[in-house]
């Protein structure tokens, strides 16, 4: 067991779109532009709450806030829809790229199901490679305006399907065409990763990296089996390790002033149970998505709003806490929006949110030596700010 002593950062602000940011947990299929979506629907006769672009974008916003989880899953219906297509995921996945890097993103990994995407004939494969060609097609655009970046595909299964080896060898085959990493997603409740075991061993066999969905809709033991049987290198979300950590506040009745008056600061003295040791004793990463886990009820075991949000706790005492956005257009934010509310949540400043950041790119699915550049040009960038 582990015992710290909790404390609060300073309070500080500050313009936040330029820096650069590192994106790990963010869903090709819940970052579309709204305007697009009305596009690619038209196209393909598929039909849209709304042919507005302002009033669709509220109604993805207003239902991932609606608290019905049906209806939540509904928007990407919608999504999932108009992305069917070779021309569909190009332009998804270029589109997808140039919104990074207008948020000042420079490395993005990009999770995304293939097989969601076969209804209009592809082949896996032919997925795959479409997406491959965008997101090649969005770096490219963004050279063209004198910023760069790089970004990877996350090729991931759908927990509820039985096609879990069969995407994992997707994933190998692409290894040298952009993919970059293994994920599943989906219903995690009553669905551990232990269903695709074979799966996980076979990527282990590959030397290919995995991140698994765990600690969001369902507790522990969905954590426990990601680690265990899903060898994952990162937990996404993960923000439940916090049911692992015991904290106790004991006020301070010693600090009186003169006048009688006491201080009403208190002490937390945690206690890490042996899962969340494990975890951040060996430098898991946690893809933490603040408002998403507001909205799915992730962290509503903890609270009701933000300021109830596990994740200060996490980072105070010393978890591998990256921040992420999970799907921009259902939640309506941006790594820039996630940043400003920690800011003017927790009074984060320049250094919390370079080491949030540095956690993410030590965390990516690069080869080392790409992980040391992508380390030092975010080091360079903060300290010409400084």
């Amino acid at each position: 067991m582990t015992e710290i002593i909790l404390d609060a950062a300073p309070d500080l602000e500050f313009d936040l779109k330029g820096l650069p940011k590192v994106s790990l947990h963010d869903h090709l299929d819940g970052g579309l532009r709204p305007a697009t979506i009305i596009e690619l629907a038209e196209a393909v006769g598929h039909t849209l709450p709304s042919t507005d672009p302002v009033a669709l974008g509220e109604w993805f916003r207003e239902s991932a806030d609606s608290g019905s989880l049906v209806r939540y899953l509904e928007t990407f219906d919608h999504t999932i829809a108009v992305m069917q297509t070779k021309d569909g995921l190009f332009r998804v996945a270029k589109e997808f790229v140039e919104d990074l890097a207008d948020d000042g993103v420079v490395y993005g990994e990009v999770r995304w199901a293939p097989e969601q995407h076969l209804t209009k004939g592809l082949s896996l494969d032919d997925a795959v490679e479409a997406v491959q060609a965008g997101l090649d097609a969005g770096v490219d655009a963004v050279a063209e305006t004198g910023r760069d970046i790089q970004v990877g595909q996350l090729i991931t299964a759908m927990r509820h399907a039985d096609r879990g080896q069969e995407i994992a060898e997707l994933a190998v085959r692409h290894r040298n065409n952009g993919a970059v990493g293994f994920d599943i997603a989906g219903a995690e409740d009553g669905f551990l990763p232990s269903r695709f075991k074979d799966a996980f061993t076979y990527l282990a066999e590959h030397n290919f990296p995995a991140t698994v969905h765990a600690g969001e809709a369902a507790g522990l033991e969905s954590i426990q089996s990601a680690l265990v049987d899903g060898r994952a290198l990162r937990l996404g979300h993960g923000v439940r390790i916090a049911e692992d950590v015991t904290v106790e506040f004991e006020s301070d009745d010693d600090s009186a002033d003169n006048s009688g008056d006491e201080l009403d600061d208190n002490i937390g003295m945690v206690t890490l149970g042996e899962l969340a040791s494990w975890v951040r004793d060996r430098g898991i990463a946690l893809e933490i998505c603040p408002s998403s886990n507001l909205q799915t009820g992730a962290v509503a075991g903890f609270g009701e709003g933000i300021e109830s949000h596990p994740l200060d706790m996490l980072y105070q005492l010393g978890f591998n806490v990256t921040i992420n956005t999970d799907n921009r257009l259902m939640s309506g934010v941006t790594l820039t929006d996630e940043f400003e509310l920690l800011v003017e949540t927790f009074d984060y400043d320049l250094d919390d949110l370079l080491e949030l950041t540095l956690n993410a790119a030590e965390a990516a699915f690069l080869p080392l030596e790409e992980k040391e550049a992508l380390v030092e040009y975010i080091n360079e960038a903060y300290a010409d700010l400084g």
